[in-house]
């Protein structure tokens, strides 16, 4: 695990290494044990390094013949990989996983990232060839954002590392502001930042330097096709087999490793596996002393004695979010809506003082149909079939009468359903879904006229239309989760990897093997959401791993934060009013302050639409205006 940079330059004036080092030194968080750089002609790459596999001898930017690479990740089947190379003829001085891509890339070309299982951002420089290839994993779990003109291609792991080059400017994408409102995270290869893309999740990238012409192609993406051939049970037992496979090989690491459990069923899970190879198998949880709605511990504290592991515990006060809170920011490069981020990056600086990696459930919800919302969506789907005596689907999904039993799930939502139901029922299904995510309607009223008139929603409707009407998905829960998967998902895994990084720890997330994501996609929908039953077929694989407690919860809600109680303490509400009522605040002619005033003064100011008020003005303090 690192960060990494790199300049490549059109003309043959070799990029400026000192300009090099200022922009990884500002991600020096990602890899603080080690460093290099190299220089060649019209290429410039720096590595900061996080060793975590072959610590001697792993040192990057590493160079095999004409082939050199910075990388960032762990591919976790190296081991299998380098004996199917070393059969063909190839020879090793390094045991690390970087050394396994060069030769893979060596062997196979563009090819070589089909076959690696991992998280992983990489660039390789082919020197005889003159030529660039980059490639980023399949879900986008690793980082790399990338700024280019007619004369160079500039590119880090952090966007704070590319504004850092002297031509970049950090301009905001008030475009993407609009699909940061609506969803809390910004769709495709775009950012809040008018001049910097990112590489897409399971796509490579070409450049070439004489002429900084680059070219992106998809490699990947999860086929929808659906196996009728295998039964429940055969889906059952080889979920079970790659769940049990996925978290062995991900425990491979020559440093120490932990777990994260919150509680919750992803966490769980990937506990009592690892705890099947690790012996004293350390797992770390976060809550808070100010209610017993935002403490989980006693959950968290089941599966670590069902695991026979040693729990720590992390209890983050008022005075931890005032004085981390803009540092968490920084660190995001992008402003988040949810508050979630702040006790994750909390649990991952706890973590670190133990280990070097954890292992967490991330994904859990996205690939297994884990959100209260899919079941929303489908209880209306089945009034609406009931009543109107139709389906859109060809086959019954989910009856009204099947799902009956579980709308209990839905009890703590209520209001979700109420607002949900309150902007009219039985549309189309992009539609109703894009309700449900949608986020903008709590928080508009709190900027300026000017700012909503830009504000154009049937235009984001139609982004997220591109990714939620897939062809391939022909269900409704299978469109939910596509979208969710490459809409969602990428803005997930940047809050868990920048939480975790600016701790140097090393997060991974096993839920999220390709292998199993195949495995889920070519499932019936009927089969996967059996009478809108979340994750059904996944708690018919671990029944038997998880404590009766854990499996039979519903009541599990994220990681919730007491803020509205905070408020009520004059060190966390004169912090807030600082930033929002301050005159850099008033002056930026987005923010209405009458309105912002009014939601201060409040009974209850601290809601959904005053966190994404204040992330993004602390952005724009920490990011922006600097």
């Amino acid at each position: 695990m690192c960060g990494i940079t790199g300049i490549l330059t059109k003309s043959h004036k070799s990029p400026d290494l000192s300009i090099l080092k200022r922009m990884a030194d500002k991600i020096s968080h990602r890899g603080p044990d080690d460093e290099g750089h190299y220089i060649d002609n019209r290429v410039g790459f720096y590595h900061k390094r996080l060793s975590i596999i072959d610590i001697k001898n792993g040192r990057q930017p590493m160079t095999s013949g004409a082939l050199t690479i910075v990388f960032n990740g762990e591919i976790y089947n190296y081991i299998e990989l380098r004996e199917s190379l070393t059969k063909l003829g190839y020879k090793f001085k390094t045991d690390s996983d970087t050394e396994v891509i060069l030769k893979m890339y060596e062997e196979y070309g563009k090819r070589c990232v089909e076959l690696l299982n991992g998280m992983f951002a990489f660039v390789i420089y082919n020197k005889r060839r003159s030529g660039i290839f980059i490639a980023r994993d399949h879900f986008g779990i690793k980082p790399l954002y990338y700024y280019s003109d007619k004369e160079q291609f500039i590119f880090g792991s952090e966007i704070k590392a590319v504004i850092e080059h002297p031509s970049v400017k950090a301009v905001p994408d008030y475009d993407s502001m609009n699909e940061y409102l609506t969803f809390q995270f910004v769709l495709g290869d775009k950012t809040l930042f008018n001049s910097i893309r990112k590489v897409l999740p399971g796509h490579y990238m070409t450049v070439n330097l004489n002429t900084m012409q680059f070219n992106q192609v998809k490699y990947w993406e999860p086929d929808f096709h659906l196996d009728q051939d295998h039964t429940k049970r055969y889906f059952v037992n080889e979920l079970k087999r790659l769940l049990d496979d996925t978290i062995k090989i991900q425990l491979r690491s020559d440093v120490p490793v932990g777990t994260y459990l919150s509680g919750g069923m992803d966490s769980s899970i990937v506990t009592l596996i690892a705890a099947r190879y690790l012996d004293n198998l350390q797992t770390f949880t976060g809550a808070f002393k100010e209610s017993k709605d935002f403490d989980e511990t006693e959950y968290a504290g089941k599966v670590a004695k069902k695991a026979k592991a040693k729990i720590h515990t992390i209890y983050p006060t008022a005075s931890d979010f005032t004085e981390l809170l803009p540092k968490l920011i920084y660190h995001l490069d992008e402003p988040v809506a949810g508050p979630g981020s702040f006790p994750q990056f909390m649990v991952s600086r706890l973590a670190k003082q133990n280990v070097t990696v954890a292992l967490g459930g991330q994904g859990g919800d996205e690939i297994f149909g884990g959100y209260v919302r899919y079941m929303v969506a489908y209880f209306e789907q089945a009034i609406k079939g009931a009543i109107l005596e139709t389906n859109e689907e060809g086959e019954h999904i989910v009856s009204l009468s099947s799902i009956i039993p579980n709308l209990p799930y839905i009890h703590k939502y209520i209001p979700m359903l109420r607002e949900f139901w309150r902007k009219g029922a039985f549309e189309e299904m992009d539609r109703r879904y894009f309700h449900l995510l949608d986020r903008s309607g709590a928080s508009m009223d709190y900027f300026t006229g000017d700012f909503i008139r830009d504000f154009n929603k049937e235009k984001v409707f139609g982004r997220f239309q591109e990714i939620f009407n897939d062809p391939d998905t022909k269900s409704y829960y299978n469109k939910m989760t596509h979208f969710d998967m490459f809409g969602s998902l990428p803005g997930l895994l940047q809050v868990e990897d920048r939480v975790s990084m600016a701790a140097s720890l090393e997060s991974r997330v096993p839920l999220l093997d390709r292998r199993i994501v195949d495995l889920i996609s070519h499932i019936p929908a009927a089969m996967k959401f059996k009478g809108g039953e979340m994750k059904h077929l996944l708690k018919k694989a671990v029944k038997d791993i998880l404590p009766p407690s854990i499996f039979n919860r519903k009541d599990k809600m994220g990681f919730p934060v007491p803020l509205h109680i905070w408020m009520k303490n004059d060190e966390v509400s004169g912090f807030v009013r600082d930033i929002l009522q301050s005159q850099k605040a008033k002056e930026r002619g987005i923010f209405n302050p009458d309105k912002i005033d009014i939601l201060l003064n409040s009974e209850r100011p601290y809601g959904r639409a005053l966190w994404g008020l204040l992330s993004l003005e602390l952005w724009f303090q920490q990011i922006i205006d600097k």
